[in-house]
């Protein structure tokens, strides 16, 4: 009996990356703030990267004031030593016109939502702030308004935050939900203050964005992985669909390959999903197929016989059954291993630990594909 070929194709992943991230589209959020009060610091605990150190900004039009700072499913849009109240005008100005070209482009090249920051421990907010908010909002932009670095022990409010909120509350701004929200972006472990509602930003970010960028606020945000869980297992179902599909004639072993494409695109999906670089993915890919091409070997000979009728391979065939089972169980695995890739655990994008990984996808893909088999 020939063996089956479970292998990764770096040409049909990046195909299929490409295609991902193209349909995703972008989130393009705008954010202000006076200088200091932590704009970046919240960008990189809410996105998990140094955007605004990338050095791929630059002025949305010659001589603005305003940049665009752009990486995938993620755009900002931010000032760069530009003191609001000072050079209020001339970052409106900007803005204004930029509104105005972007009505008529795609979704995905619009500004979606607008942050504006204010540091908690300043003791006032100033007309010239608020000023600046109602000036946002007549462009018709959302404006969600931060207060960072908000001290917060156990369910404690710092009293000067609480009294800051209420003041700029009592104000009538034309601000989400007409109130602040209270975030610390980083961890304080001198005062004892932990990393605190960035979780509730996010979820009315993504209520306040249009409809048609949420796949991309998924792909971009680093904090909420049940939400990227939930995208991933959504593509890895359409995937098994296909492969069961695939199997309802049963597949010659040798002709297994049939459902490499299947299972690339659903990779490639999930990559993006999780935010992992193309560069990385393909490392990471490339590292645990490897195992799993080894493992369709012994797998589908092996596993189908913990289910009697279910998953026979007869006459060097691979049914419905035994497909998805593969299927799922690459999805689930690969699902892993981004996750944790997207997390750091395996080490730096250009240094990456492919024993590790390695051995985390072929542990989760033997223990999904045998669970899916025993529960047929």
């Amino acid at each position: 009996m020939s063996e089956p070929d479970f292998g990764f194709r770096a040409s049909d992943f990046e195909t299929a990356y490409s295609e991902e991230l193209t349909s995703t589209g972008r989130f393009n959020l705008a954010i202000f703030g006076k200088t200091g009060v932590g704009k970046s610091t919240l960008i990189n605990a809410m996105f998990g990267r140094t955007v605004a150190e990338t050095g791929i900004g630059r002025p949305v039009t010659r001589d603005s004031q305003l940049y665009l700072h752009q990486s995938g499913t993620l755009g900002i849009y931010d000032t760069r030593g530009v003191e609001i109240g000072t050079d209020s005008e001339r970052v409106l100005g900007d803005l204004r016109s930029l509104v105005g070209q972007l009505e008529s482009r795609p979704l995905q090249d619009r500004i979606h939502v607008a942050w504006y920051c204010v540091r908690s421990t300043d003791a006032r907010f100033e007309d010239t702030e608020a000023r600046f908010i109602e000036a946002l909002a007549s462009l018709g932009l959302p404006v969600m308004l931060v207060l960072t670095q908000v001290g917060k022990r156990a369910e404690e409010y710092s009293p000067d935050a609480l009294a800051l909120g209420a003041a700029i509350q009592r104000r009538g701004l034309p601000i989400v939900h007409n109130r602040p929200y209270l975030t610390n972006a980083l961890r304080d472990p001198w005062l004892g203050f932990g990393v605190h509602g960035l979780q509730h930003l996010l979820d009315d970010t993504f209520v306040i964005a249009p409809a048609g960028v949420a796949r991309a606020l998924v792909a971009a945000q680093q904090i909420d992985f049940d939400r990227k869980r939930r995208a991933a297992d959504n593509r890895i179902r359409a995937a098994v669909g296909l492969a069961t599909a695939a199997g309802a004639t049963p597949i010659p072993f040798s002709d297994a390959a049939i459902l490499v494409p299947i299972q690339t695109g659903m990779m490639g999906s999930i990559a993006v999903t999780y935010g992992v670089r193309l560069d990385a993915s393909l490392v990471a890919g490339l590292a645990a197929t490897g195992l799993a091409t080894q493992a369709g070997r012994s797998v589908a000979t092996s596993l189908v016989k913990l289910v009697p009728g279910a998953g026979t391979v007869i006459g060097g065939t691979i049914n419905a059954a035994v497909a998805a089972a593969f299927t799922f169980g690459m999805g689930r695995a690969w699902r892993e291993v981004c996750e944790r890739m997207a997390k750091g655990e395996f080490g730096p994008a250009d240094a990456l630990d492919n024993e590790a990984i390695k051995s985390v996808f072929m542990a989760e893909f033997k223990r999904q594909a045998t669970n899916r088999l025993r529960r047929r």
